[in-house]
């Protein structure tokens, strides 16, 4: 693949700034974009373009496609496969479905707890059974249950509760690739380009699939996962109750109709469906500009207010992905030519901030966590009707304004623009 001619945006690189002209020479190319995952009901996933990412052949087994990873993203799970007890979805696709297979969802989850004495976040516990069975050790609160029996309920004591929604995983195979030190190195310079009102803060999330290693966390609203496979693990056991691999056992077993240990079991290709959901994410592209926009003198405009005003300290236009053969993960995952020296622009810092809108919750990170919410990337969210954690924000303009904490600067100086500017601004984040 050749380089392809880039926008002139920046790229930060363990503290290095790269010209467009730098990043040409070390031969850097564009991340595939495309919305290329159409949901089909007939013949799912015929339609649908990967990034170029290898499919694994396992020998003796039928080889696997992207269609068929997308497939077991889409695919029901039930009460004879070891749905719940409890359980949000059935699908993954189910949360993360807009516009295509993969995208962010408008669907929310609930997540509770309390603080104890000393002021410290405590995980919740759910009484279920008519007092019977309890549910401890995590802060997630599901809306379904296979039986009324264990159906969850909060009590008044879990008097912290929040609403989040479900994220985008397209291009998330990308991130996987962007090395720690780029996203240290981010946190490292925005106080100085903020005078010091704004420091994104990086967690070491656990590994799942490498027992012991932990790596800087970048996916989930508080960077609880520092891998596509982590993140896939947990909301298969989380998010439908079904136990694979990495998360081997149920949270209750109240009414349980699966005795398999994992639930989760290889198919006729030898992979099992976390291994699918996992090769999928990563074969993912990133969401795509609205091409008929970017360029106009509007979007140029909005883009100078955008970075006026702050927004890029922590939406970060651009970053690369490490180079090919770069083995991440503890061991576990060697980066493949289609996600290494990737250009990308996510419009997003990957780091845990508060701007004032933050739940409470604590989750892998130290206490100092529990208001801090990670930047959400800002591309492809025209394709998004609701914004902000809880989908609360019913515009651009809302969210903007809700804004406070290391984003009241940028919350204040979109207040003093014109009514020009601020549609100039509008018109640029309707472009992402």
């Amino acid at each position: 693949m050749k380089p392809r001619k880039i926008a002139p945006y920046a790229c930060l690189l363990a503290g290095t700034v790269l010209t467009v002209a730098a990043i040409a020479r070390q031969s850097f190319v564009e991340a595939p974009a495309a919305f290329a995952t159409p949901l089909l009901a007939n013949d799912p996933g015929s339609q649908s373009a990967s990034n170029g990412i290898p499919e694994p052949v396992i020998a003796g087994f039928v080889p696997d496609t992207f269609a068929l990873d997308q497939q077991n993203f889409e695919a029901r799970e039930g009460n004879d496969t070891g749905l719940g007890p409890v359980y949000n979805a059935t699908s993954c696709a189910d949360c993360h479905q807009n516009p295509v297979t993969g995208g962010p969802s408008q669907m929310t989850e609930v997540r509770a707890g309390h603080n104890d004495a000393n002021g410290n976040f405590v995980n919740p516990t759910i009484i279920i059974n008519e007092g019977q069975n309890t549910i401890t050790g995590r802060s997630i609160i599901n809306d379904r249950a296979i039986c009324p029996q264990a159906e969850e309920h909060l009590p008044p004591t879990e008097n912290i509760r929040t609403l989040r929604a479900a994220l985008n995983t397209l291009g998330d195979g990308f991130v996987e690739a962007v090395d720690d030190s780029t996203l240290r190195e981010i946190a490292n310079q925005q106080p100085g380009k903020s005078n010091g009102l704004i420091h994104g803060e990086t967690v070491e999330a656990p590994i799942f699939e490498a027992p012991g290693v932990t790596r800087i966390g970048r996916f989930g609203w508080k960077d609880q996962h520092g891998s596509v496979m982590s993140f896939a693990a947990d909301a298969y056991l989380n998010e439908m109750g079904i136990t694979n691999a990495l998360r081997p056992t149920n949270v209750t077993q109240v009414c349980n109709t699966d005795t398999t240990s994992p639930e989760d079991t290889a198919d006729q290709t030898g992979l099992t469906g976390l291994q699918h959901f996992t090769q999928f994410i990563r074969g993912t592209q990133v969401p795509p500009r609205d091409l008929t926009l970017v360029g106009t003198p509007d979007v140029i405009a909005g883009e100078t207010l955008f970075d006026n005003a702050g927004c890029s300290t922590c939406h970060v236009k651009t970053m690369r992905t490490v180079p090919p053969g770069t083995v991440l993960n503890g061991g576990t995952f060697t980066v493949p030519d289609a996600l290494g020296d990737k250009i990308i622009h996510p419009y997003g810092d990957f780091l845990l901030h508060d701007v004032g809108t933050g739940d409470g919750i604590v989750q892998v990170g130290p206490l100092d966590t529990a208001p801090k919410l990670r930047t959400p990337p800002l591309w492809g969210m025209r394709a998004k009707s609701r914004l902000m954690h809880d989908l609360k924000s019913l515009s651009p303009e809302g969210a903007i304004l809700r804004h406070g904490g290391e984003a009241s600067t940028a919350q204040e100086a979109f207040r003093a623009m014109t009514p020009e500017q601020k549609s100039q601004l509008l018109t640029f984040l309707k472009s992402l």
